[in-house]
C-alpha cells in the first residue's frame, strides 16, 4: 500500500510541476520539461531524451524509469503522435505567371527522437517552413490548369520533398492537403468566362450532333420508303402482266373454243344458212352505228345491199376454207412421198 500511494504522489507532483506534457496537442518538443523525480513514468507514445553532465545519456520508453538526481537531466520531450500542423499562406506563383495564394495541413511524426532533438532547433518552425518552400517550388513548375487537374499528384511530389529534407531531422511527413486556393480576381473572371465558353461550345457540339443524327434517320427513313415503294411498284407490275398474260390465255382459249364449235356448227345440216344470218345480222347492227360515231363516213356503193355483202362474205369465207383444205391435202401428200422415198 506504502508503494502505491508513492507512485500516486509521485505522478500528482509531476502533472502539477509540469501540465503541458499531459496536453494532447503536443508538438515536437515540450517547452515545460519534467523535473527529475528519481522515479518518473512517461507517457504512451512519448520519448524523454535524458541527459548526463550536458551530454545525451539514453532515451527513456514509456511506463517507470528511474534516473539518477542531480547528475541526469530531462532535456527533452518528443511526442511520437502523429501531428496535424496548419501551413500558413503564402504566394505561389506558376509557370504561367499566375500569383496563387495557399495554406494547407501538413501530417507529420517523429520517428528517431534523438535526431529531432539534436539535428535542428525548433522542429515544428523549420518543418513548417520546408513545407512553405516545397509547396511554392512545385507550383513553379506546372502550370494553373494543372494546379487544379493534378492536386493529388502536386500533393505527393510535396510530401516526397519534405521528406527527403526532413530525414536527418527524424520527422516524417506522412501528407500534405492544399486547404484553400485564392486567385486574383482578374483569372476567377477569365475563368469563369472559360467554363462558360466550354459549355456553350458542348451544347453546340451536342446540339449539332443531334440534328446529323435527326438527318441521318430522316435520309435512311426516305432511303427505305423509296425501296418499299419501289419493291411495291415492282410487285405491282408483275401481278398486272401476270393478270393480263392470264386474260390474254383465257380469250384465247375461250376464241379457239368459239371458233371450234363454229366449225362443228357449219358442217352441220344448214350450217351455212345460220352464218349468213348471223353475218347478215352483224352488219345490220355495224350499219346502224356508223352515224353515231363518226360524222364523216365513207361508205361502199352498194352498202344497202345486205344480200350481196353476205354472198361476199360467205364467198370469202369459201375461199379461205378452199385454200386451207388445199393446204391440207398438199401437207398429206408431202407425208406420204416422203414415206415412200424412205
Amino acid at each position: 500500500m506504502s508503494r502505491v500511494c508513492i507512485s500516486r504522489s509521485i505522478r500528482i507532483l509531476q502533472r502539477k510541476t509540469y501540465p503541458n506534457q499531459w496536453s494532447q496537442n503536443m508538438t515536437f518538443s515540450s517547452r515545460s520539461l519534467p523535473m527529475n523525480t528519481v522515479v518518473l513514468f512517461v507517457p504512451q507514445q512519448e520519448a524523454w531524451v535524458v541527459e548526463r553532465f550536458g551530454k545525451f545519456d539514453r532515451i527513456l520508453n514509456p511506463g517507470l524509469n528511474l534516473i539518477l538526481p542531480v547528475i541526469d537531466k530531462i532535456k527533452y520531450v518528443q511526442s511520437l503522435k502523429e501531428v496535424a500542423s496548419e501551413v500558413p499562406e503564402q504566394a505561389a506563383v506558376t509557370s504561367d505567371n499566375v500569383t496563387l495564394g495557399l495554406d494547407g495541413v501538413l501530417y507529420t511524426k517523429v520517428f528517431d527522437p534523438y535526431k529531432c532533438s539534436y539535428n535542428v532547433e525548433n522542429a515544428d518552425f523549420a518543418i513548417k517552413k520546408l513545407a512553405q518552400t516545397t509547396m511554392r517550388s512545385e507550383i513553379g513548375k506546372i502550370t494553373l490548369d494543372t494546379v487544379f487537374r493534378e492536386r493529388e499528384i502536386l500533393n505527393v511530389n510535396i510530401v516526397d520533398s519534405i521528406n527527403k529534407a526532413s530525414e536527418p531531422w527524424g520527422i516524417s511527413c506522412l501528407r500534405y492537403e492544399i486547404r484553400d486556393m485564392t486567385l486574383p480576381l482578374r483569372i476567377q473572371e477569365a475563368m469563369q468566362m472559360q467554363v462558360e465558353a466550354e459549355r456553350k461550345k458542348r451544347a453546340s457540339i451536342l446540339e449539332s450532333e443531334g440534328i446529323r443524327e435527326a438527318e441521318i434517320n430522316v435520309a435512311e427513313g426516305k432511303k427505305k420508303a423509296k425501296i418499299l415503294n419501289s419493291e411495291a411498284f415492282q410487285i405491282e407490275q408483275v401481278n398486272i402482266a401476270t393478270g393480263e398474260a392470264q386474260a390474254i390465255r383465257f380469250m384465247a382459249e375461250a376464241k379457239a373454243k368459239a371458233v371450234t364449235q363454229v366449225a362443228e356448227a357449219i358442217s352441220q345440216q344448214n350450217g351455212m344458212n345460220a352464218v349468213s344470218y348471223s353475218i347478215a345480222e352483224q352488219y345490220v347492227d355495224a350499219f346502224g352505228k356508223l352515224a353515231k360515231t363518226n360524222n364523216t363516213m365513207i361508205l361502199p356503193a352498194n352498202s344497202g345491199d345486205v344480200g350481196g355483202m353476205v354472198a361476199q362474205a360467205m364467198t370469202v369465207y369459201k375461199n379461205l376454207s378452199n385454200m386451207d383444205q388445199l393446204k391440207s391435202e398438199t401437207a398429206l401428200r408431202t407425208d406420204k412421198l416422203t414415206n415412200s422415198k424412205e
